[in-house]
């Protein structure tokens, strides 16, 4: 089975706008964003889909097509920040005023309980919001230990050994409770899960709105692979 990515990658590459080329980003990247716009748009791509694809906009149009909801207007965004707003309400009744895309994060979740009122929040929402991560440091340290003990492993292979199962372990826990936030408002925050989640924001989970479905991919895109918005166009190629 030829995986998304491959077939999105097998054009001819040709450098005559090498400003708005994407095929220097890595493949298992890429893979990992149509994973995560098959999950936002409730969608399935199989490989006559994807066949034709060679450029950003091929991509976009092979989204829209798969979609097969009615259309209907209405910022998605919008939709979002509601739909967090509410579920804030309904598990920590915060001050009303208090809810505004420009609050800060860090005033809704407070480090002594965030990881129980994120958890309480997404499940009144009915999705993971993936706001949490552990700090860089944590992350960094453990990294080093593991790459140290993977090339130990020919050295002293008992002692590496253990060190890599400590690293992996250590990296697992700091996944599972990291207290950092990847955004820090609450209108980030809704951009993130408009995009990460789109249909699960809307109003009217059986409608799209077919005039954002660019602008949420290229937003993934930006976002996940640290892209410059200028670079991600209809003609930017695979």
């Amino acid at each position: 089975m030829v995986s998304l990515s491959e077939l999105v990658l097998k054009v001819n590459f040709k450098n005559n706008y090498p400003a708005f080329n994407l095929n220097n980003v890595d493949p298992d990247n890429i893979d990992n964003v149509l994973g995560k716009i098959q999950r936002s748009f409730d969608i399935k791509f199989e490989e006559e889909d994807l066949h034709n694809v060679k450029t950003f906009g091929n991509l976009c149009d092979a989204v829209v097509k798969k979609v097969k909801l009615k259309n209907s207007d209405g910022c998605t965004t919008q939709h979002a920040f509601y739909k967090l707003r509410n579920a804030i309400n309904t598990t920590i009744a915060a001050d009303k005023e208090l809810i505004k895309p420009q609050t800060k994060l860090s005033d809704i979740f407070p480090r002594d309980t965030r990881l129980q009122v994120i958890a309480e929040i997404e499940k009144e929402m009915g999705f993971k919001m993936n706001l949490l991560k552990p700090k860089g440091s944590i992350v960094f340290l453990f990294s080093l230990i593991l790459a140290s003990s993977v090339i130990g492993l020919f050295f002293f292979p008992a002692i590496s050994g253990f060190g890599a199962v400590i690293a992996i372990t250590g990296l697992i826990l700091a996944g599972k409770f990291g207290k950092e936030m990847q955004v820090k408002t609450l209108g980030d925050l809704a951009e993130k899960i408009a995009r990460e989640h789109y249909l699960n924001c809307r109003r009217n989970a059986s409608t799209v709105n077919r005039t954002e479905i660019a602008e949420k991919i290229k937003e993934l895109f930006t976002h996940e692979l640290y892209l410059e918005p200028s670079v991600v166009r209809r003609n930017s190629k695979f």
